[in-house]
């Protein structure tokens, strides 16, 4: 099959809302011949982190739009231009293999358009791109509702936060100190031949500065490393966790987090992980096997108490569902499939979830709210919103030299060549 066919049909779902590329791309990198899966990869993700932009282009390019129906061919234009417009795919390849496409998904009713549009792209760019020129679209390369969210809740950081969307994000590694040390592991990796270096913030991060299979990782197998964005490894000694307690993970997959804290701290007294999807329940126990660590795990809904048997936890990480505005970098379908509207219904169902938990907590007891979104309403607001409404909930500022510190937890913005966006925030039950 012609790989541009693969790739349209990989991106026609997501252009209908229905999935996302994680859940679309890994069967077609199955189908895919192994000598062409990298491209197969680069086409999917380019395409999508750079289709507000692409989108404008087609159209301008275009008399009208496409049909639902008709999203295969959609995504077959969008193709052709992140091919022309970001790589170094000669043009003449580019256009033959995406109109050829047109043969294979049976509409070669369409390969006349297709060509002509690419075409047309290729000879008059610099005038389209003039006269498209004042369009944050094509400037800011995102959505036009989270273009100007961005700029009115961070002014100062706005261009810098969409600049490091549009940069792949690097492959970071966390290790498992419990086995190895930092300056060891690197040595290993040295003699591998994988160049890497140590994380700023986090004491188990390493950047790999080239992203590789993890089965050429020394010890991957064997639980001496994770893969874990650095931002995501602060979690742990947040939780100031100590021997003998009780801990909930509350909203557990895939695992990281989870798996983090086991590793930071394995006199624990007991550990429970919620999880409301079975399949994604399935994940935690598959990296809970690999790094041979023990917990309970409960299919459970965390803005419920159903699942709970009363017994309450000394510490409750509560890493919420959110807009993963913060992890862009790393899914770029995010800025097609997210929607303003979006953003209450997430809060709403994180503020649930933080009061369902927060009855749980013992008297004494400590609950780190974490989300990997970069937006206030998310976060300190809805940290606000919980406070105001909960007198005995005690919020500790966090002393760090990472992020920014809000009038509520920290925040940190996504970072070229370094970490995610996320957001932290430490609340306490006071003991009497």
């Amino acid at each position: 099959m012609n790989l541009r066919t693969l790739a349209a049909q990989t991106l026609a779902p997501l252009l209908q809302h229905r999935g996302s590329l994680s859940a679309t791309l890994p069967t077609s990198l199955y189908t895919c011949v192994p000598r062409d899966r990298a491209l197969l990869q680069q086409l999917c993700y380019g395409t999508m982190r750079f289709e507000p932009r692409l989108a404008l282009i087609a159209e301008h390019l275009l008399q009208k739009p496409f049909r639902d129906k008709d999203a295969d061919l959609q995504a077959l234009v969008l193709l052709g231009l992140y091919q022309l417009d970001q790589t170094r795919i000669a043009d003449h390849a580019a256009i033959s293999e995406t109109v050829d496409a047109t043969e294979d998904l049976n509409k070669n009713w369409a390969r006349g358009l297709v060509n002509a549009v690419l075409r047309r792209f290729q000879r008059e760019r610099d005038s389209i791109m003039e006269t498209l020129g004042d369009n944050p679209r094509l400037q800011y390369n995102h959505p036009d509702w989270m273009i100007g969210k961005l700029q009115q809740n961070w002014p100062d950081h706005w261009p810098q936060i969409m600049l490091a969307n549009d940069q792949p994000a690097p492959m970071t590694l966390r290790l498992n100190t419990r086995l190895s040390t930092r300056e060891a592991y690197l040595e290993q990796l040295y003699i591998a031949g994988i160049e890497a270096t140590p994380g700023a913030f986090a004491e188990t991060a390493i950047y790999l500065n080239q992203a590789c299979d993890v089965t050429e990782l020394p010890g991957f197998a064997e639980g001496l490393v994770s893969v874990q964005d650095e931002a995501a490894q602060l979690s742990a000694p947040l939780l100031d966790l100590k021997p003998g307690q009780r801990v909930l993970d509350a909203c557990a997959a895939p695992g990281g987090k989870l798996c983090h804290l086991l590793e930071h701290e394995p006199g624990l007294g007991s550990v429970e992980a919620v999880e409301l999807d079975s399949r994604r329940a399935e994940r935690i126990q598959q990296n809970l096997q690999r790094l041979k660590l023990n917990c309970t795990v409960t299919l459970g809904d965390a803005s419920s108490e159903k699942w709970w048997d009363g017994q309450s936890y000394d510490r409750i990480l509560i890493d919420a569902p959110c807009s993963a505005t913060g992890v862009i970098r790393r899914h770029p379908d995010i800025k097609y499939l997210r929607r303003n509207e979006d953003l209450k219904r997430l809060a709403d169902l994180q503020l649930s979830i933080l009061r369902n938990c927060w009855h749980m907590l013992s008297p004494g007891g400590k609950l780190l709210y974490a989300t990997c979104s970069v937006f206030p309403q998310e976060n300190e607001r809805l940290l606000a919103r919980f406070i105001k409404a909960q007198p005995d909930a005690l919020h500790l500022p966090i002393e760090a030299d990472w992020g920014h510190a809000r009038p509520l937890g920290r925040q940190l913005f996504p970072q070229q060549d370094g970490h995610d966006g996320f957001y932290y925030a430490v609340l306490e039950k006071p003991a009497n």
